[in-house]
């Protein structure tokens, strides 16, 4: 089973119970690391995520993940928040950033650039619209490799 399909696997399998219990299911992440393989679970609410509503999601979703089998491999769980700067991965994502600056790193430069810091536009499957310094930007969703909420320290 792939990456992509065990994540959408597991985020159908657990939003309802997330939500059920106050939270919103923000992402779900299948990643190898070293020899290692990690399932992070990320949860949100509107007043943030405390180590308190990590363990009890955790305590509610661990039987689930373990009766519906999805994964072979040894895996270690992870439940957390999404952090003050939060990565973009779905459409719901970079919906609730439009007229919020983001950053985007591409795959391939544009003008020579691959990274830019601007405010976000619009956003469709195909493509984002960046504005910085009042010039419009577009950039092709398969070019992102990563994208994230801006924070100001």
């Amino acid at each position: 089973m792939s990456v992509n399909n065990i994540e959408t696997k597991v985020e159908n399998l657990l939003k309802d119970i997330i939500e059920n219990l106050g939270y919103e299911l923000y992402d779900v992440f299948y990643v190898k690391e070293g020899k290692d393989f990690y399932l992070r679970i990320v949860i949100d609410k509107e007043n943030g995520i405390d180590l308190n509503d990590c363990e009890k999601v955790n305590d509610a979703i661990n039987d689930i993940l373990d009766e519906a089998d999805y994964i072979k491999d040894q895996y270690f769980l992870e439940v957390s928040s999404p952090g003050i700067e939060r990565i973009l991965r779905k459409e719901k994502h970079f919906q609730s950033q439009i007229g919020k600056e983001i950053l985007v790193k591409l795959f391939k430069p544009i003008e020579k650039k691959k990274e830019f810091i601007g405010i976000l536009k619009n956003y469709s499957e195909e493509e984002l619209i960046l504005t910085q310094d009042n010039e419009e930007m577009r950039i092709e969703v398969k070019n992102i490799a990563l994208a994230r909420t801006v924070f100001e320290w």
